[in-house]
């Protein structure tokens, strides 16, 4: 009888995953509220607060201001403000975190 409870159970394979997926998700929600910049397919840049995600890897962005692909190095121009933004998840080229917005949660973390 023992023999089938332990057949039926999960897998070693499934807690993994399941480790893995709960691991992921604190990392993402680690992420929320923090001051991200994600390069797009078409040249643009998007910079504001990481809301959320979904399965697709569609972001949405809160105070999101756009930066335009500039021809030569010194004309970045200025940003339009685009307040909440959806980026496709097929046209994210990269993601970064503004290191500040990390620092800060550390040191929170840190303190209190």
């Amino acid at each position: 009888m023992e023999a089938m409870i332990e057949e039926n159970g999960p897998s070693t394979h499934e807690q993994c995953e399941v480790s893995s997926a709960s691991q992921a998700r604190q990392k993402l929600e680690g992420l929320l509220n923090k001051n991200m910049r994600i390069r797009m397919t078409d040249g643009r840049t998007l910079v504001g607060l990481f809301l959320c995600t979904d399965r697709d890897c569609n972001v949405i962005l809160g105070s999101a201001h756009e930066f335009l692909k500039s021809t030569d190095m010194f004309s970045q121009g200025e940003p339009r403000v685009l307040g909440l933004a959806m980026i496709p998840g097929h046209h994210v080229v990269s993601i970064e975190v503004e290191e500040d917005s990390l620092e800060d949660t550390q040191g929170f973390g840190a303190n209190h």
